[in-house]
C-alpha cells in the first residue's frame, strides 16, 4: 500500500494530521509532509479513514 497525495488540491488543512499524526505531519508553513510513504497493510483502515476525510480530496491509498 502507497499513500498518494495531490499537491494540487492540497490546501494543508491538517485533517490528515488530525487523525493519523503518525502518518501526516504538517509544517510551519502548512505544507503537508507524509511520514511513512508505504505503511504496513494493518494501518488501511487507519488510512482509508484518514484519506477521506481529505475535505479537498488529496489523499488516496494505492495497492
Amino acid at each position: 500500500m502507497r499513500i498518494v497525495v495531490d499537491r494540487d488540491k492540497c490546501e494543508g488543512l491538517g485533517m490528515c494530521e488530525a487523525m493519523a499524526h503518525e502518518f501526516f505531519e504538517l509544517d510551519d508553513d502548512e505544507v503537508m509532509h507524509v511520514l511513512d510513504e508505504s505503511p504496513a497493510e494493518e494501518h488501511r483502515g487507519h488510512l482509508h479513514a484518514a484519506t477521506q476525510a481529505c475535505p479537498v480530496l488529496a489523499l488516496s491509498l494505492q495497492g
